[in-house]
């Protein structure tokens, strides 16, 4: 899929504003409502754009110790241990990963004691051969996306 600068203009629109209708932002870019509808609607279907909801702060949800924990698996058990780590409702992310380990989660918790009964849990799980745990002291550059998009709308310029 080819985003262009308008397709970039856009992204950065809903990025800045989030909350914007689409009115608005046909208004602020300078195209009609329709163009501006029809791109959206490209970009969702291409997987450019995946979610509308709002950011939230595990922090404020009273969570606010942030681990990253990596997990080695028995050969063979990858799917199997990733569906169960979807029922953990700490592990905020999990992806297959390569180098030191199979996996790696992003897990959120109240405290470091309830951090350590997450890791449990996680050991516990058929399939699990080890953790490691990192823990996140603060974060240094939050999830970002602007900064990519506006790289690849430079980029698109002719």
């Amino acid at each position: 899929m080819t985003v262009d600068e308008l397709d970039t203009r856009i992204l950065r629109l809903l990025l800045e504003q989030p909350r914007t209708s689409v009115r608005e932002y046909a208004r602020v870019i300078g195209v009609a409502r329709g163009t501006l509808q029809a791109r959206l609607d490209r970009l969702e279907r291409d997987g450019v754009i995946t979610g509308s909801g709002p950011a939230l702060s595990p922090a404020a949800l009273g969570h606010p110790v942030l681990a990253f924990v990596h997990i080695e698996v028995t050969q063979g058990h990858l799917d199997d241990v990733g569906d169960a780590l979807a029922a953990v409702p700490e592990i905020v992310e999990a992806f297959s990963i390569t180098g030191g380990g199979d996996l790696l989660t992003r897990v959120v918790a109240r405290n470091n004691a309830h951090l350590e009964d997450v890791i449990q849990k996680l050991i516990s799980l058929p399939g699990v051969v080890r953790t490691r745990t990192e823990v996140a002291l603060r974060e240094r550059v939050p999830h970002r996306l602007l900064p990519l998009v506006e790289s690849i709308g430079r980029a698109a310029r002719p």
